[in-house]
């Protein structure tokens, strides 16, 4: 929470510049890649400033988003905060040993956190309808939820499966046991770890592998259940 709030308070020095008011002679430049994933590594080792140092140099991608989809909003500077908070969750949910891009799968974290907050100011007066106007582009046209969802590296299936990941890890946590647990994350590569078979988790448990074939069955059959499959 600490750090969260302390790159807030950068934000708000920088929020001129992100948004293309003066210059940005003074934001952090992107890191190299060879930088980013050093600061990855020593990210996973417990450095906090790793962490704190790929936010800062991430923030440019924040300010790219607000202006690309958001430049007519009168609520910028508010915007940049909620899309650091989606840079925040990408920067400690992102895994190096993936292949992919940090900044391809950072985009969608926080183009995924601002429409979570035009989707959480709208659920307490009516249903959202994704071609409901939320802003006009640099032409004058209207900005609706379907221009954003179906914008670059088709955002709206990431947000399905980011939403979908998350309420299922919530219920591996909580509605299977240990040993169910411990089978699903091996099987299916979860919380980082590599995909194994069936064969290689019953030869790392000691078990059989119908047996482990069995207890996935039945996990797979639970959480099917708790997310109302």
């Amino acid at each position: 929470m600490f750090i969260l709030t302390l790159i807030i308070a950068t934000i708000s020095k920088l929020i001129s510049p992100v948004l293309g008011i003066g210059t940005q002679q003074n934001f952090p430049p992107n890191l190299t890649p060879d930088e980013e994933r050093q600061a990855f590594l020593e990210m996973r080792d417990g450095n906090e400033e790793a962490r704190q140092k790929l936010i800062l140099h991430n923030l440019r991608l924040v300010a790219h988003i607000v202006r690309k989809y958001y430049s007519t909003s009168k609520n910028q500077e508010d915007l940049v905060s909620i899309g650091t908070i989606g840079l925040v969750k990408a920067v400690d949910s992102f895994n190096i040993d993936n292949g992919a891009r940090f900044a391809t799968y950072a985009a969608k974290c926080i183009q995924n956190e601002i429409l979570m907050n035009f989707r959480a100011q709208k659920k307490h007066s009516s249903e959202i309808s994704i071609n409901e106007t939320i802003d006009v582009d640099r032409d004058g046209n209207p900005l609706a939820y379907i221009d954003v969802i179906s914008s670059d590296e088709n955002v709206a299936e990431e947000i399905e499966r980011q939403i979908m990941s998350e309420a299922a890890m919530k219920c591996i946590k909580t509605v299977l046991n240990l040993r169910e647990r411990q089978i699903i994350i091996m099987r299916y590569g979860l919380c980082g770890s590599r995909e194994l078979t069936q064969r290689e988790i019953a030869e790392l448990l000691g078990i059989s592998r119908s047996y482990v074939s069995r207890i996935e069955k039945s996990a797979l059959e639970k959480l099917k259940s708790a997310l109302g499959g």
